[in-house]
């Protein structure tokens, strides 16, 4: 169930990401993590994400790589890759995917989302002992 409602939360946050927005080097996203939800906005792109998973809270801390660890153009390359594997497995109607993931590679989402969101992508392949590529 929860994973059902992080779904549900990054496909509105994602989605409610403006899809024509130009690519900027700057970077103006905020995380937040407080109490297993994790919130990540950026006011200037309008959009915000809003995770709720205490178990990639902690697997964050712990397993996750520092930022600046991977630079934003890995993070969007994995995340195009990993995403479209998600969204097709998702269409086809695989248990476990119900929801699609709205992202776009022509949207500059930032460090923070690409940060997170791979992060989250790569806890959920650990954790369901699934890969996506």
């Amino acid at each position: 169930m929860k994973k059902i409602i992080l779904l549900i939360c990054f496909y509105f946050g994602i989605l409610s990401c403006a899809s024509q927005a130009e690519k900027s080097s700057s970077d103006k996203g905020i995380s937040k993590i407080e109490n297993g939800k994790i919130t990540i906005s950026n006011p200037e792109l309008e959009y915000e994400v809003i995770i709720f998973d205490a178990g990639f809270e902690s697997w964050l801390q712990t397993r996750g790589k520092q930022r600046g660890y991977y630079d934003l153009a890995y993070l969007e390359n994995k995340n195009r890759v990993w995403v479209n594997s998600w969204n097709s497995r998702s269409r086809a109607g695989k248990a476990g995917y119900d929801y699609t993931i709205d992202y776009h590679s022509n949207v500059n989402y930032g460090f923070e989302v690409n940060y997170m969101l791979f992060n989250y992508l790569l806890y959920w392949q650990e954790t369901n002992n699934i890969r996506l590529n």
